[in-house]
């Protein structure tokens, strides 16, 4: 995610550029990412902000790149345990409204609140046209689909990855125990210990002392 936002916000920097044009005119950029799933592990705040600083003094380089990351999933944990005030904090307010078509409690404390905000009203009232036209409804729902067929798609990818990685570990540790089971086993012989002996001190079994042990000889 690092990566992609990075990615995205030097096209959208680069892009100013034009020919003959001076690099003092390129514009500050901000990229804004609203997440659905956790990613910074480092904090439990839903709104984190990061520019370009130096190492050891932390003053910054420049105030052009500006990169934002809203995790809905944080801001629903606060929102449970009531730690957030969607009536005094405008961010909260709009991104809380993302997840009332699906929460029941959060649109009805926000159609609260556009009674007295009429730009949260207004979006109320887009909404219920919305809702009353039968063809846009389908064109958003059909975007809402394909959206939630992306994050799965993109979910299942980072499970699969995840468990190849763990696999990976285990059978690269399995081989490791092995590996010092073997060098156990090998010393043991030179102890002139017995097959059975060897197999209880090492774990392996009676075939492989045997195995071993004609490769030894």
């Amino acid at each position: 995610m690092e990566k992609r936002t990075l990615y995205y916000w030097s096209r959208i920097y680069s892009a100013q550029m034009q020919k003959g044009m001076p690099y003092t005119e390129l514009a500050k950029t901000i990229t804004i990412n609203i997440l659905n799933f956790r990613f910074l592990r480092e904090t439990e705040r839903f709104h984190t902000t990061f520019h370009l600083y130096e190492d050891q003094e932390q003053f910054p380089l420049t105030d052009v790149m500006e990169i934002h990351f809203m995790e809905i999933p944080k801001l629903m944990d606060k929102w449970e345990q009531r730690a957030v005030n969607p009536h005094d904090n405008e961010l909260e307010r709009w991104l809380l409204l993302l997840e009332a078509d699906d929460h029941e409690e959060i649109r009805k404390e926000l159609e609260a609140i556009a009674m007295r905000d009429p730009v949260m009203k207004r979006a109320f009232d887009e909404w219920e046209d919305l809702s009353r036209d039968e063809k846009k409804w389908v064109e958003y729902e059909s975007r809402r689909k394909a959206i939630l067929d992306e994050m799965a798609a993109v979910r299942e990818a980072e499970i699969r990855q995840q468990r190849a990685r763990e696999e990976g570990l285990a059978e690269g540790e399995a081989r490791g125990e092995r590996q010092k089971a073997l060098e156990v086993a090998k010393k043991l012989f030179a102890m002139d210990m017995s097959v059975d002996a060897i197999a209880k001190a090492t774990g392996l079994s009676a075939e492989e002392i045997e195995k071993l042990k004609q490769q030894l000889h």
